[in-house]
């Protein structure tokens, strides 16, 4: 399926968001998830279905000042 992934154009097989991060191999409980611009709380990401076309962002916390 095609998905974007923080602006890239990506063909993967995910049936869900949690799916996806494994995939992706992204882990832990810092990261932020969005699909489509709606924001995915951790404990729905196993929940939440994605389907082609869908836009997911992840975004994880930056130190420096």
């Amino acid at each position: 399926m095609k998905l974007t992934v923080n602006g890239e154009a990506l063909e993967l097989d995910a049936d869900n968001l949690a799916d996806l991060l494994a995939k992706l191999d992204y882990e832990g409980d810092w990261l932020a998830t969005a699909v489509n611009g709606d924001l995915v709380h951790r404990e729905e990401r196993a929940a939440h279905p994605l389907k082609e076309g869908d836009r997911i962002e992840i975004l994880s916390p930056m130190q420096g000042g």
